[in-house]
């Protein structure tokens, strides 16, 4: 998901995104929700959470973390 998409996704939630890096602003928007900020932290690509929204782009985030 592109910047702008999560960031609009943002301002329809009242949640304030200026300087916020896409990983934090996404966690900010999951604590939000109610849920995990664990946006980027799966082990080995496993995730349980199968109906999240940012889990496309989030296990190749916890890739390129763990090089």
């Amino acid at each position: 998901m592109k910047v702008q998409e999560i960031r609009s996704i943002a301002r329809a939630r009242g949640i304030k995104f200026a300087k916020l890096s896409k990983t934090d602003l996404i966690r900010t928007i999951q604590r939000g929700e109610g849920n995990f900020p664990c946006f980027g932290t799966a082990v080995d690509g496993l995730c349980d959470q199968v109906n999240c929204l940012w889990r496309e782009d989030c296990l190749p985030a916890e890739k390129k973390s763990a090089s």
